[in-house]
């Protein structure tokens, strides 16, 4: 299990970033070449299985034990009015996830993923981050230390998803400081706020960027400053994956802002990571633009929890079957170019 000791341990081990298997993706490329099929005919699901080979370090990629694991925290800016609900429906919603109710079972069941759910401190939301960090030092390493212990080394796919109120407020504002701009650059409807409460999240995040912006410095203080234990959850699954080879699926705008302080550090720690989608909140296209991530699907879905990136991992799960299934030229008999 991957345990970052330190703030200083977890921003080395964004620097010591693993290569995928140059040799596996060479011998996918080669087996593309022989199948029943016009080179290149079938797109982008030719580059997802030559993306999967070289993590998974197998010609013949699969997806046997891909997990979802979606992490909750509550935000002390809620308060502030930034969000169309209030900060008990993250409780809520982690009990719904638990008994089967939710968007993401579903989806995950769908897509043949397990399921896993981890709260974070539900009861003790972050810092308003208006007014000081929302995370000291040693609850920021917890909450990516959670998210770390959630991959599995034999993990063929991780999808992230994020359960928290408040929380694309919080993204904005990582986004923000990672890539510059102001609070109007980044901030969306979130769960379909407007007026005077879309006002308030934007009146929060720049007073965020005026408060914390000179002392953000490195990946960790800006997660710790600026974020919450979820999105410090997903920054650290996102890292660890990457340590053990893992190819990770991204999800929607708030699950994509948790690296990037990790790529305005190091862009390079995305290149496990495929993006599942480009959802309908409007900072995420950017986001992806600037990671330099090509989103798989655009279904004008905003819900998060992983949702979109469950209903992507059908489209990896079709992938691999096409490369693994088809017949090759010689194996069918027919005459190839």
């Amino acid at each position: 299990m991957t345990v970052f000791t330190s703030p200083a341990d977890f921003v080395a081990a964004i620097e010591a970033l693993r290569s995928p298997d140059a040799d596996s993706r060479a011998a996918a490329a080669r087996r593309q070449a022989e199948l029943t099929k016009p080179p290149g005919s079938l797109g982008r699901l030719e580059e997802i299985a030559l993306f999967m080979a070289g993590w998974q370090g197998r010609a013949r990629p699969r997806l046997d034990h891909g997990s979802v694991v979606v992490f909750a925290g509550n935000h002390g800016v809620a308060a502030r009015g930034v969000s169309a609900f209030p900060a008990e429906v993250t409780a809520q919603m982690v009990a719904n996830f638990r008994s089967g109710g939710a968007a993401i079972n579903a989806l995950a069941a769908a897509a043949g993923l397990a399921l896993g759910v981890v709260a974070l401190d539900l009861d003790r939301p972050t810092a308003d981050f208006t007014t000081m960090p929302a995370m000291g030092v040693d609850d920021c390493l917890a909450a990516i230390n959670a998210g770390a212990a959630a991959v599995s080394p034999d993990l063929d796919l991780l999808v992230p998803g994020e359960m928290g109120i408040a929380n694309s407020t919080a993204a904005a504002a990582l986004c923000a400081a990672s890539f510059g701009g102001t609070a109007r650059d980044w901030v969306g409807p979130g769960t379909g706020v407007d007026g005077k409460a879309l006002a308030a999240k934007i009146t929060a995040v720049d007073a965020a960027l005026l408060r914390h912006r000179a002392a953000a410095t490195d990946p960790f203080e800006m997660l710790r400053r600026l974020g919450g234990r979820e999105i410090a959850a997903i920054a650290g699954a996102v890292v660890a994956a990457r340590l053990h080879g893992v190819p990770v699926l991204l999800d929607g705008f708030i699950g994509t802002a948790a690296v990037a302080p990790l790529a305005a550090h190091r862009p390079g720690i995305v290149d496990h990571c495929l993006a599942g989608h480009v959802s309908a909140e409007p900072g995420h296209v950017r986001l992806l633009a600037r990671l330099g991530l090509v989103p798989l699907l655009s279904l004008d879905m905003r819900l998060g929890e992983a949702s979109g990136g469950a209903v992507a991992a059908m489209l990896v799960r079709a992938a691999l079957a096409a490369h693994d299934d088809m017949a090759t030229f010689a194996e069918a008999g027919v005459a190839s170019a």
